[in-house]
C-alpha cells in the first residue's frame, strides 16, 4: 500500500506540473517574454521528469508483484496458459485494476490542484521572469529565491485569484478557440494518462510476454502525440502569438488557459473509460506479434 501511495503521489505531482504549463503562456504574454518563460519553466519541468523516472519502476513493480504471485501458483509450464483464467489470478487482476484506477484518480487530483494554483503560479512566475533578467542566470535566480525570498514570495501576497465575475463572463462568452481543439485536448490527455497504465495491465493479461505488451505503450500514446503535435500545440501557440502581437487581448489567453485546464481535467476522467479498452487492444496486438 505504501508503494501504491508513493506512485499516486508522484502521479499527482506530474499532472500538477503539466497543468501549470498552461499558465506559462499567460505569464509570457503578461511579461512580453514568452521564449524566456518557456525556457525558465523547463527548470521546473525537471521536477516532473525526475518524478516520472522514480514513478515508472515503482508502478512496474506493482504489476510484476501481481504476475509473480500468480506464476508462483503454477506447477508446470503447460499450465501457464490457463493462469489468467484461474480464480486466484483473476483476484490479483481485480486488485491490480483497482490500483491502476487509483493512480488515474491521482492524476485527476493533481490536475484539479494545478488548475486551482494557476492564478498564483502566473503571478509568481511572472515575477521570477523579471527577476531572471536582473540575475542573468538560473543559479543566481535560485540564490535570490533562497537567500532573498521576500523578493519573490512577497509578490505572491498580491496574487489575484480568478474572480467569479470572470468565470461568469467566460461562461457567457464561451471558448475563444475552436471547439475541435478543446475536444482533442480531452482525447490527448485521456490517452496520455492511461497509455502506460494500460500497457502494464496488458502485460498482466499476457504474463509470459509482458515485456512485449509493456513496450507497446507507444501504440496508444502515438495517437495522442500526433494529435498534440498537429492540432493542440500549434493552435495554443497561435492564440498566444496573436495576443503578443496585439491581435487578441490578454483575456483571450486567460480563457484559453482556463479551458485547457478544464479539458485536461475531463481528459483524466476519460482515461478511466479508456483504461480497459486500451489494455485489451495492446493485449491483442501483443498476441499477434508473438
Amino acid at each position: 500500500m505504501t508503494r501504491l501511495l508513493i506512485v499516486a503521489g508522484l502521479t499527482a505531482l506530474i499532472h500538477l506540473i503539466n497543468t501549470l504549463i498552461y499558465g506559462v503562456r499567460l505569464a509570457g504574454v503578461r511579461t512580453q517574454r514568452l521564449a524566456l518563460a518557456i525556457s525558465l519553466f523547463n527548470v521546473i519541468f525537471l521536477v516532473a521528469s525526475t518524478a516520472n523516472t522514480v514513478q515508472a519502476p515503482l508502478l512496474s513493480s506493482l504489476v510484476e508483484k501481481a504476475i509473480n504471485a500468480g506464476l508462483g501458483m503454477v506447477g508446470r509450464p503447460a499450465e501457464v496458459a490457463e493462469l489468467v483464467k484461474s480464480e486466484f489470478y483473476l483476484a490479483h487482476l481485480a486488485s491490480l485494476r483497482a490500483d491502476m484506477r487509483l493512480v488515474i484518480l491521482a492524476a485527476t487530483g493533481g490536475t484539479v490542484l494545478g488548475a486551482l494554483l494557476i492564478p498564483a503560479f502566473v503571478q509568481v512566475f511572472s515575477r521570477a521572469i523579471l527577476l531572471f533578467e536582473e540575475a542573468g542566470s538560473v543559479p543566481r535566480l535560485l540564490g535570490m529565491v533562497f537567500f532573498s525570498p521576500r523578493r519573490v514570495w512577497g509578490y505572491a501576497r498580491r496574487v489575484r485569484v480568478t474572480r467569479k465575475e470572470f468565470l461568469r463572463q467566460a461562461a457567457r462568452r464561451g471558448p475563444v478557440m475552436p471547439k475541435t481543439f478543446l475536444l482533442l485536448n480531452i482525447i490527448v490527455t485521456g490517452v496520455y494518462t492511461t497509455g502506460v497504465l494500460s500497457a502494464l495491465y496488458a502485460g498482466a493479461l499476457f504474463p509470459l510476454y509482458r515485456s512485449t505488451a509493456t513496450l507497446l505503450a507507444p501504440l496508444v500514446n502515438g495517437v495522442a502525440t500526433v494529435l498534440a503535435a498537429t492540432v493542440v500545440d500549434p493552435t495554443a501557440a497561435m492564440i498566444t502569438d496573436q495576443a503578443l502581437r496585439g491581435v487578441r487581448g490578454e483575456e483571450d489567453v486567460k480563457l484559453m488557459v482556463m479551458y485547457l485546464a478544464l479539458t485536461r481535467f475531463l481528459g483524466t476522467i476519460l482515461a478511466q473509460v479508456l483504461f480497459l479498452p486500451a489494455a485489451e487492444a495492446i493485449y491483442l496486438v501483443a498476441r499477434l506479434i508473438v
